[in-house]
């Protein structure tokens, strides 16, 4: 079967895999992007965590803690968490659900597992543009239902034929989350100036032009080009392209920004925050 989604005019030229990587494997959680590795190649995403576990035990989730100048975009493929965040919204996520989390100038937030079924999803970091790293912190969050869907394609950031996310995105990028059955081929034709563009699998295996495996994240080359994948086996992954992020990466241990000025703002921010969150004793 072949699905032929596109944003732009279709076209004959596709991109190769300019790089590969497994990440690093942290218990049930895969660091697969890094500021300070692959996510200076692929920025605005600077950021992406493939966590998977069998139970609870196994994975408690992430804790209370701080962010200034990125968002965040955690998607949950599989099992329930818990959340709460600073700027006072709490409550659970259920599979196929998106917690979104604009950090701007200071957010703590937390999430955890909720209830006995296996976990499994991604967190994904945007760098942010100057005009939003310092702004008031926002959060969404978005039930399955909520969620648009092109073709194969769940459209959590962007847009992709026709369906919008309810997500404003903070400049031009496309996340998406495909699940694809075996040998179903389809075709992604990004936006015009969308030359970052990457993959990321957590179950199943793609061909596209060369093989990327589960818990693989494959980089594809800077063009305009279209992509083109077949699954090899049932097939869930999620797919990041964008107008590069121009600015430097100037990073705190839980922030990235565009300047040291506007990091020293952001962190002053966290720091306040987090000393109210212990007076109230939140935190430990």
């Amino acid at each position: 079967m072949t699905t032929n989604l596109a944003e732009a005019p279709a076209t004959t030229v596709t991109r190769a895999i300019a790089y590969r990587t497994r990440g690093n494997m942290h218990g049930p959680i895969t660091r697969l992007v890094s500021p300070g590795d692959v996510g200076e190649w692929i920025k605005p995403f600077v950021f992406l965590d493939l966590f998977a576990s069998d139970s609870p035990a196994a994975f408690r989730g992430f804790g209370m803690h701080p962010h200034s100048g990125i968002a965040t975009l955690t998607y949950l493929m599989a099992g329930d968490m818990s959340y709460e965040d600073t700027t006072g919204k709490s409550g659970t996520l259920h599979a196929g659900s998106v917690e979104w989390m604009r950090a701007g100038n200071g957010v703590w937030h937390t999430g955890a597992p909720a209830g006995d079924a296996p976990s499994l999803g991604f967190q994904l970091w945007v760098a942010l543009p100057a005009a939003l790293e310092n702004a008031p912190a926002l959060s969404q969050y978005l039930a399955p239902q909520e969620i648009p869907q092109a073709g194969p394609a769940r459209v959590l950031l962007g847009s992709l034929g026709g369906a919008q996310s309810p997500i404003e995105a903070p400049s031009p990028m496309t996340y998406l989350a495909v699940q694809l059955r075996d040998g179903e081929h389809w075709r992604y034709v990004p936006p015009a100036g969308h030359t970052v563009a990457w993959v990321a699998v957590a179950a199943g295996a793609l061909d596209a032009g060369a093989a990327v495996d589960t818990g693989e994240l494959a980089v594809f080359e800077e063009s305009n080009g279209a992509i083109d994948f077949t699954a090899r086996g049932d097939t869930h992954f999620v797919l990041g392209s964008a107008v590069k992020h121009p600015h430097e990466l100037v990073m705190g241990r839980y922030s990235v920004h565009t300047s040291r000025e506007a990091l020293a703002q952001g962190e002053a921010e966290i720091r306040r925050i987090g000393a109210q969150l212990r007076q109230e004793k939140r935190l430990g």
